[in-house]
């Protein structure tokens, strides 16, 4: 189930970042370039702090990323 959140996130921030380079869209939600390669491949889970972090700086909500 965990790798079912963890695919739903990464398909949601390579929409956000849309034509955006990832350093530049890493930086902008507050996370390392690296991390958000990993982050968007689902291979590496993020803590709940962090997304709450994330979703703050794109103004959007848990209901946005994980609609099931």
């Amino acid at each position: 189930m965990a790798k079912s959140y963890d695919k739903q996130l990464g398909a949601f921030l390579r929409k956000q970042r849309g034509e955006l380079a990832y350093v530049k869209f890493a930086k902008k939600i507050g996370i390392g370039a690296g991390t958000l390669h990993r982050l968007e491949r689902a291979e590496q889970s993020i803590t709940l702090g962090k997304l709450e972090d994330i979703l703050n700086r794109l103004k959007c909500s848990l209901s946005d990323v994980f609609k099931d």
